[in-house]
């Protein structure tokens, strides 16, 4: 059995960067998060509203499925994992290890103003700070630093948890 590394943080952390980088380094399939959520997510969260635990679990579910499918042959899947008990309903998907990236709220409020393009308006960030809960140390994965190079954090992921 391989491992699903779920590259996981905030919005604006830098996960499909990160995400689809080690997926290509790795030579495993790549999923992105933010396409396994509802219509009705994506509209609440455009409008500025913050999801409920009730609002992610459908979600939550469907990227668990896809962790159970790609437990064969190890895979990357991006999702903000914010707490313990999504990233416990992810693992009972199949095997995953967790990469946490990680900066300073003022730095990932940084990089959200200047992005274009994606639903998730800066003004929901303070939200996910207040409900991140960092990985414990009974949790397999690793928390890395966005603030290096994109290169030196997909080293560092590989190199933390033995990847190849």
């Amino acid at each position: 059995m391989a491992v699903v590394v779920v590259v996981m943080g905030v919005s604006g952390s830098g996960k499909t960067t990160v995400g689809t980088a080690l997926a290509a380094r790795l030579g495993v399939p790549y999923a992105e998060a933010d396409e396994f959520h509802p219509e009705e997510n994506i509209a609440k969260m455009t409008s500025g509203t913050a999801l409920t635990d009730a609002d992610r679990l459908p979600w939550l579910r469907a990227i668990a499925a896809w962790i159970g499918e790609h437990a064969e042959t190890g895979g990357v899947v991006t999702c903000s994992a914010l707490k313990r008990s999504y990233r416990d309903l992810l693992r009972a998907g199949g095997p995953a290890w967790f990469l946490h990236l990680h900066a300073d709220q003022e730095v990932i409020a940084g990089r959200l103003s200047g992005r274009t393009g994606h639903f998730m308006p800066p003004s929901l960030l303070a939200s996910q700070f207040a409900d991140l809960h960092p990985l414990e140390s009974d949790e397999p994965g690793h928390r890395v630093d966005v603030t290096a190079p994109v290169e030196d954090v997909v080293a560092e992921a590989e190199a933390a948890a033995a990847l190849r």
